[in-house]
């Protein structure tokens, strides 16, 4: 499950490194690069939670 969730947050910052770098200006690129920051926030989030606590 971590696998899979350090992926969607590579996956989520490296698009939208690519949305801000490679698509134009508008409407298109922030929706696009909306998603990608949520599925960066969703994956992080995910692993904050799943992460072993420490006392």
């Amino acid at each position: 499950m971590k696998a899979l969730l350090w992926l969607l947050l590579a996956v989520g910052l490296m698009g939208n490194v690519f949305v801000n770098t490679m698509v134009g200006d508008g409407v298109k690129q922030i929706l696009l690069s909306v998603a990608c920051g949520v599925v960066a926030l969703a994956a992080a989030t995910g692993l904050w939670l799943s992460r072993e606590r420490r006392a």
